[in-house]
């Protein structure tokens, strides 16, 4: 923006025999007998078979509702279970992380049951062989024995005995591994995690140091998450700078109340709010001293699953300029204060009221919002978002943390906690790699391979070969915006076509080598249908350039489908070190190729050509906020074939299905005030593609829109920031 798991011992599988060998009878003298047992070899000692399934990844061809997830079926609680659809074939699968040496398979199968079924084995997830078939399965407890090696094995049913899907309680998987050394998962989070109780004395002391370190360090080494235990914290003041992450251990917001504020205010910045990035507030209940919390900040600054008893002031003091931002899962009793914030997003929450608007306003899923007004005021309102599911997150369940994975909804509106605790899965730490800094990009593949997710701790981390992420339901998330930087061009992460992978709060800031892409989801042509259980991106940033000198192509690819990007901030830097049009040298911002891709808050600013290239069907935005890049050289710089200038939001023209609602883009082209953008969207004219109140701004008359979206809108024109709008098109 401008300045302005423990393994259990199992017995030996039914049927199986000990080794034995067979012994001619002597008849000889004692001495002979003696020497003879001398030379006979002694069998090998056969390790036990253990249980490797618990607590492992684990995928289904659906599930029945949000209660029974396939991660049910295998972590050992015989009360909870996986069910499936109501319809043939249905299967269930668990990643055992490394090749092993399969001998039993036991399922502990609920009512509705399977008739005919396969025990299914693979070394790698895609080629299957099978290890037992029956067509007279009895349900109740079955325990099969089997022989193969394998790294993933499924439970495929073809026939099921009740008009139900199929159900387990457990899915248990019994062998031996090869028992080479594996990475231990676990351990402490290191430095610069700071863990707080209510009676940890010096707390407001340790705040204000990390606050007063961080407040002005925009593109400063210093990374930090504070984390309050549940309880009531009194008298507090949580300023939050750069880099800073807040948040309560509890399962629920009111877990952990701070009788204080959490705070960002603009005081470093001659009370300008423009530049408050890069950190976030999570899980919190919060009463204001003063009956209003004051966070006043720009992108990449998330506010998620907290509850504010009060009100929300969303401008610094003074009411400077301010350009945020977003809230999501969260609960404010009192009137949430936009005041001179330029746009905002917020999704599936509740607010006591909404005052104001400037340019872009927009809702979805939220009770109490306004109604939609565009284009004045200027308020874009959706009743539920269409598909969602929350960002997982550190808590502690007594004294041990865990990771929680909240559950997919669809239509949500209002807060996942509001009635309790919310629907999701409990990951212990110990299925958690602990990412400190130091830590080489081949020991966290190694990891991932093992079967563990990645949680980084708060730190830079130089990556010089990609983080491939290649397992179904894999978590990699950071703590106090984790920094993933590549070295050499390459492609910092990488994520396979599979179901259910969760990216979440970590930052990818491109090195000087240019890299071709710094974020992968999926490889090209991918096509997996993922409705039932997708990946989904939320607060992970793109940064190029800013930091030092960065090149890349493009900042995000989204290959596989169904993929939700929620929230995030890709930008190629308009201030800071190594920019210039060449400098920090970037295309592209986010390129969509997958179908069914939803984004809720995408943020992309700056980039050389298209900040967004939208190529897969279906695709579907709620809100978008966007400058142009401020320093093209001249015209011809942004010529764009005969057009003048490229679109901010590009759809392609042999796409026949698309929609967004709430979507601005600004302009700044101070180097050379005189360059006109022909529009700031391009999409084909089709009956199924579709948008909904969009707008186009020019910024003190650096630049100028000739329309809004292909060739309709009127053009901006003058230094009054007033903008061109489209409330529908077509």
């Amino acid at each position: 923006m401008p300045s302005l798991g423990i393994h259990a011992v199992a017995e030996p599988p039914r049927g199986s025999r000990a080794p034995r060998r067979r012994v001619l009878a002597l008849v000889a003298v004692g001495v002979l007998v003696a020497a003879l047992f001398v030379l006979l070899p002694v069998p090998a000692a056969q390790a036990a078979p253990v249980l490797l399934s618990q607590g492992r990844p684990v995928t289904a061809s659906s599930q029945e509702n949000g209660g029974t997830p396939a991660a049910a079926a295998v972590d050992g609680d015989n009360g909870t279970r996986w069910s499936s659809a109501f319809s043939d074939p249905q299967w269930i699968q668990v990643d055992l992380g490394a090749p092993a040496a399969v001998e039993r398979v036991e399922l502990r199968w609920e009512t509705a049951y399977a008739t005919a079924y396969r025990v299914e084995l693979s070394t790698d997830g895609a080629g299957w062989t099978t290890a037992y078939s029956t067509t007279t399965g009895t349900g109740g407890t079955e325990s099969i024995a089997v022989s193969g090696t394998a790294r993933h094995v499924r439970v495929h049913g073809t026939t099921r005995a009740t008009g139900y899907g199929y159900s387990l309680w457990e899915f248990q998987v019994y062998g031996t591994t090869g028992g080479g050394p594996t990475l231990p998962g676990g351990g402490d989070l290191g430095p610069h995690v700071h863990v707080f109780d209510p009676s940890t004395p010096g707390i407001q002391g340790t705040l204000d140091q990390i606050f007063q370190e961080q407040e002005t360090a925009q593109f400063g080494s210093g990374r930090h998450a504070l984390l309050f235990k549940p309880g009531t914290y009194g008298n507090l003041n949580a300023q939050i700078g750069f880099y800073t992450q807040i948040a309560g251990l509890g399962l629920r917001p009111d877990d952990t109340t701070i009788n204080g504020d959490v705070t960002v205010d603009a005081g470093w910045f001659g009370g300008n709010a423009t530049q408050n990035f890069w950190r976030s507030a999570e899980n919190l209940a919060v009463a204001p001293v003063n009956g209003t919390n004051r966070w006043a900040v720009a992108q990449a600054a998330s506010f998620r699953r907290m509850h504010v008893k009060g009100g929300l002031n969303l401008a610094p003091a003074g009411y400077g300029w301010a350009s945020g931002g977003h809230i999501a899962d969260s609960r404010i009793d009192g009137t949430v204060g936009p005041y001179s914030q330029q746009q905002w997003y917020t999704r599936d929450s509740t607010v006591g009221g909404w005052t104001n608007s400037v340019w872009n306003m927009t809702f979805s899923g939220v009770e109490g919002a306004p109604a939609t007004s565009f284009p004045e005021p200027r308020y874009t309102t959706l009743d539920t978002t269409p598909v969602s599911r929350e960002k997982p997150f550190l808590y502690l369940d007594g004294d041990e943390f865990k990771v929680f994975a909240p559950t997919k909804r669809v239509n949500a509106r209002g807060t996942t906690w509001a009635d309790g605790n919310p629907p999701g899965a409990s990951i212990p730490l110990s299925r958690f790699y602990v990412v400190k800094p130091g830590t080489t990009a081949a020991t966290m593949n190694t990891a991932l391979a093992q079967g563990l997710h990645l949680l980084f701790t708060p730190g830079i981390y130089h990556v010089d070969r990609t983080i491939e992420v290649n397992r179904a339901n894999t978590i990699v998330l950071g703590l106090g915006l984790a920094t993933l930087i590549p070295d050499n061009g390459v492609t910092a992460m990488r994520v396979a076509d599979v179901d259910g992978v969760r990216l979440a709060g970590f930052l990818v800031d491109a090195g000087p080598v240019n890299s071709p892409t710094l974020l992968e989801i999926g490889p090209a042509n991918a096509s997996v249908d993922h409705a039932a259980d997708p990946t989904t991106v939320q607060d992970v940033y793109i940064r190029v350039g800013g930091a030092g000198p960065g090149k890349a192509t493009t900042g995000m690819v989204v290959n596989s489908d169904d993929t939700i990007i929620d929230h995030t901030w890709v930008w190629r830097a308009d201030h800071g070190e190594g920019v210039g049009w060449e400098t920090n040298r970037a295309d592209y911002g986010v390129r969509v190729e997958g179908d069914d891709v939803l984004a809720t808050g995408l943020f992309v600013e700056h980039f050389n050509k298209y900040d967004v290239d939208w190529y897969g069907e279906r695709g579907r935005t709620i809100f978008f906020q966007n400058e142009k890049a401020y320093d093209a050289p001249d015209q011809a710089a942004v010529q764009n074939g005969t057009t003048r200038g490229y679109a901010a939001y590009r759809v392609d023209d042999s796409v026949d299905t698309h929609e967004g609602w709430g979507m601005g883009s600004y302009c700044y082209y101070n180097v050379d005030p005189t360059i006109r953008q022909a529009h700031g969207f391009k999409a084909p004219v089709k009956p199924g593609v579709r948008f909904h109140s969009l707008l186009v701004v020019s910024l003190s008359g650096n630049g100028q829109y000739d329309h809004v979206i292909n060739d309709t809108g009127a053009p901006t024109s003058g230094t009054s920031t007033v903008p061109s709008t489209v409330v529908s098109s077509p």
